[in-house]
């Protein structure tokens, strides 16, 4: 199952993983983690190669042949010749000419530095010119050869013989081992940036060195023209660079599209003869070759240069194996108690499944370190040894991946207590990993001994036995393992269906590489495996992705719950005042949160995506470069956009239009489901008022439609550049027709970040006052005392005055006039009024209450109470009782609250004399 191929597979897709997690951290580093991850893999096929025989066949030109002829012509054969594309680096250091100053250094020791720089640059130009002639000759051998070879292969279709296939195989291991230096484009580009700096110095150089009218004139015009044949010979340099690098991408492209080819065919081709009864001496052949090899004085040899090679990192990986086995019984243990309080709101923390993770991880190294160890201890041997060590390594990657799921599903452990996993299923990866793994383990390990030039005789026969030997380990698993799964929901046709999918696969790759077609099934069994690993790698990360919103959701359910209880109790009483004071209160407030239960499915349907993406997206890497059906939607161009002066036009494939397709898909599933989940990990954690949440999840929501529709367009052409004036234009009308709209839309968006009004504050805004019910992104809404709700633009709340009776302190001021007659005791009248203020409860200590006598009326002394209430609702109920109490405390004290004191005076007109009881004035 695990050739050596198979194994570079499962080294480069466990590379693919870390380099993308990496990238997301560090994308400078991602390069790096590539070189470091995989050299082995590269210096294993480099050997292999040197190792393959010569090719025969013709010379590789093309050639027009009539097409009956080309029907009956034997199978083609490779060219014997093959290019070989290696070329030359780039120096690593540029080439940089030491030019004097132009107003200060010596003109004949100008001459000189001068001089020294047109012979270098002309020995430079003249090495550039011969890896340019070497890389177009490579470049036209290599196209011809591609087209030479595809014509031949189109022309035999699939007669083509195992011997071709295995010449086949042979020059595509050659090519993937003999690549193009990555660093050469960029020495070439350091290259023409050095030039382009010197040709600028240059230019500068000859506009500062004007003729002078002196008796040097001679040396200034030699000096004149070796800057001008200089400057001649740099612009030559950089044209040629330039070619140089366009024909390095142009070879480089060519090189991939040759790999590609040949990879494409070879899948499709038999690699081996089908099994007869004669290949059983070969496998008895092939036994006795492999324990022929194991001799002690040569395994002695190899174990002795290993460890004087690699002793300390042996020495290492043993001392941490003897601790891990030493802590052993103490991790189970500690993974078992992890999930006593799995599921209790108070102490369920997921920092207890991380702990359980881990763990299960330790518990999985144990033989992971013992198979490293023995591959270390034989890497120095012969190619028997090295074989097998490269095969204990492989047995360690399968180890590391089949132990550490058989930890997950250990009783009371990661899978059972803290996933809640089915228990028949953690039951059956239990009892049939130690089975699966003592089949693949051994097999793993020889496998790699039939890519050795001893044992390649032996792989049509021994190699294929194991490869058969470990089809039918994982198709029995997969049988016992899905089984099981099916058990919990026999009803379920999809699981029916996976049952026989993955249990008949292996045992249909096992016929398939009897029937001759080994390197195909090979390839495709180490695929699925990798594939199927990735998937479990996937399910554990959305089972901690869940378990994690599952804490956090049980959290914030309990703080919702307690939070509603408070707010009830608040808006009784608030109701309560509201009836005593005769004023209007909304029944309920529009506090902008999210429903727990939206909440929940916000974040597990955005968990899914996520993971669904993640799954894809690594499986269409591993498989995209084997199925050529997955590439066809890169050939089909369905339009191209123009670029710009001197560059390609761009064509849009029907990939491209899918990829758009699915940034906006997925644009809109993110923007449905991102607030819930910002809701669980993020926002409930900050100490937000109300209303901040709903802001944040709001703009974010914005600008993820925004990047998804720029993103789409951009997939398909549509970059901003183009785009920038219908934006423009759309702003413009936008400014005209929709003035008020955008206005209030960013109005509402200063009113959520910025907050002078809340929900639930007693607001004054244009003489209308009220409580302030719900904000949303146009307008707000207030319900005054009377009960009406009146709709306010949030542009009025912006641009207007507004009085915010609650925004930082709901405490209001409330002043009660009081006046007492003339001769009252004005110190007994304030200590009074003070008892009185200070006996009411609704009155705050914090301001205190204070009384003042403010002045002398016509027939009083005037007083004023002023007090502080707790709410603006209290404000009439407090007034009542203040202005009873008083009234009631004056009345015992015997201080008289006086009427308003007037002198009257009537003047009748005067009567006439003679008239009974006439008078002439009179007074009262």
């Amino acid at each position: 199952m695990f050739t050596q191929t198979a194994l570079h597979s499962a080294w480069r897709a466990l590379a693919i993983v870390l380099v993308s997690l990496l990238w997301l951290v560090q994308p400078t580093s991602a390069a790096a983690a590539v070189t470091d991850l995989l050299p082995g893999m590269k210096e294993a096929q480099g050997t292999e190669s040197a190792e393959a025989t010569s090719p025969r066949g013709d010379s590789g030109t093309t050639s027009e042949a009539d097409p009956k002829e080309a029907q009956q012509a034997p199978p083609p054969e490779p060219s014997a010749t093959p290019v070989q594309p290696v070329l030359e680096e780039e120096p690593e250091q540029p080439l940089q000419s030491d030019l004097p100053a132009a107003e200060h250094a010596d003109i004949r020791q100008q001459i000189e530095t001068l001089r020294e720089a047109l012979v270098q640059r002309q020995a430079a130009l003249e090495a550039s010119q011969r890896r340019l002639a070497q890389a177009q000759s490579l470049l036209e051998r290599l196209d011809n050869e591609y087209r030479s070879f595809e014509l031949r292969l189109e022309t035999a279709g699939l007669n083509l013989t195992n011997d071709y296939a295995r010449l086949l195989r042979q020059r595509l291991e050659r090519l993937q081992s003999q690549t193009i230096a990555d660093g050469l484009t960029e020495g070439i580009s350091t290259q023409l940036s050095a030039a382009r700096e010197e040709q600028l110095r240059l230019e500068e150089f000859e506009a500062l060195s004007a003729p002078e009218d002196t008796d040097r004139g001679r040396l200034r015009q030699l000096r004149t023209e070796i800057i001008v044949q200089l400057h001649g010979v740099v612009t030559d340099h950089i044209d040629v660079l330039n070619d140089y690098y366009n024909t390095v991408v142009a070879l480089r492209d060519r090189f991939a599209a040759y790999q590609e080819l040949l990879q494409q065919r070879l899948f499709w081709l038999p690699s081996a003869e089908r099994v007869s009864p004669a290949m059983a001496s070969e496998l008895y052949q092939g036994v006795s070759w492999l324990l022929s090899g194991l001799q002690w004085p040569e395994l002695s040899k190899a174990v002795r240069a290993s460890f004087a090679e690699r002793g300390g990192w042996i020495l290492l990986i043993l001392v941490i194996l003897a601790v891990l086995l030493m802590r052993r019984r103490t991790l189970r243990n500690v993974v078992i108690n992890t999930g006593d309080d799995v599921g209790n709101v108070g102490n369920d923390r997921m920092a207890l499944t991380l702990t359980a993770a881990s763990l299960s991880f330790l518990l999985a190294l144990p033989w992971v370190l013992a198979l490293s160890a023995v591959a270390l201890l034989l890497k120095e041997g012969n190619s028997l040894f090295a074989a097998l060590s490269s095969g204990f390594t492989g047995a360690a990657f399968v180890t590391l991946l089949l132990r550490t799921l058989h930890s997950v599903a250990r009783p009371e452990g990661l899978g059972e207590r803290h996933f809640h996993w089915q228990t028949a299923t953690l039951a059956a990866i239990r009892h049939q990993m130690p089975l699966l793994l003592a089949v693949l383990t051994p097999i793993v390990i020889i496998l790699p001994t039939m890519e050795t030039p001893e044992g390649a005789d032996y792989s049509n026969s021994l190699g294929r036995f194991l490869f058969l030997v470990a089809s039918g380990a994982l198709a029995w698993f997969a049988y016992r393992v899905m089984s099981a799964v099916s058990l919990a929901n026999p009803s379920s046709r999809f699981l029916q269906g996976a049952r026989i999918v993955t249990v008949v696969i292996p045992l249909m790759l096992a016929i398939a590489s009897l029937w001759g077609y080994h390197y195909t099934a090979v390839q495709l069994e180490g695929l699925l495996f990798l594939s199927g690993c990735w998937l479990a790698a996937v399910m554990m990360m959305y089972y901690l992705a869940l378990r994690a919103l599952s804490v956090r959701e049980r959290r914030l359910t309990l703080k919702r719950l307690r939070e509603q209880r408070a707010a009830e109790r608040k808006l009784a009483e608030t109701r309560e005042t509201a009836e005593h004071s005769g004023e209007g209160m909304p029944v309920a407030l529009d506090m902008p949160e999210m429903d727990l239960k939206d909440i929940s499915q916000q974040s597990k349907a955005l968990v899914r995506i996520v993971a669904f993406v993640l799954a894809a997206s690594v499986l269409w890497v591993f498989w995209a470069d084997v199925v050529p059906a997955l590439q066809v939607f890169d050939s089909v161009t369905l339009w191209t956009i123009a670029g710009a002066e001197g560059e390609e036009a761009l064509p849009i494939t029907l990939g491209d239009l899918m990829l758009a397709l699915l940034f906006g898909i997925g644009t809109i599933l993110a923007a449905r489901n991102l607030p819930g989940t910002l809701e669980v990990m993020f926002l409930s954690r900050m100490n937000l008022e109300p209303g901040a949440g709903y802001a944040i999840t709001t703009l974010v929501t914005y600008v993820i439609v925004f990047a998804g529709i720029m993103a789409a367009l951009a997939v398909i052409g549509l970059q901003w550049s183009k785009l920038q004036w219908l934006v423009a234009a759309l702003g413009v009308g936008l400014g005209f027709g929709l003035q008020e709209i955008v206005a209030n839309f960013v109005s509402g968006i200063i009113l959520l970040f910025e907050r002078p009004i809340r929900v639930g504050d007693t607001v004054t805004i244009n003489g209308i006052t009220g409580t302030v019910a719900r904000i949303r992104i146009r307008a707000t809404t207030l319900v005054d005392w009377d009960r009406k709700e009146q709709i306010i633009p949030n542009k009025t709340f912006v641009t207007q005055d507004l009085t915010n009776w609650t925004l930082t302190d709901p405490i209001t001021r409330v002043i009660i006039r009081v006046s007492v007659a003339y001769g009252s005791d004005v110190d007994q009248v304030r200590d009074l009024l003070q008892e009185v203020a200070e006996n009411n409860e609704r009155v705050v200590d914090d301001p205190a209450p204070a009384v003042f006598c403010v002045g002398l009326g016509d027939s009083s002394v005037n007083f004023e109470v002023r007090v502080f209430v707790r709410d603006l609702l209290d404000f009439m109920p407090l007034s009542h009782e203040l202005h009873s109490a008083i009234t009631r405390t004056l009345r015992d004290a015997n201080v008289e609250i006086p009427y308003p004191q007037r002198d009257i005076h009537i003047r009748t007109a005067p009567m006439p004399w003679g008239v009974p009881g006439a008078k002439t004035e009179g007074s009262s």
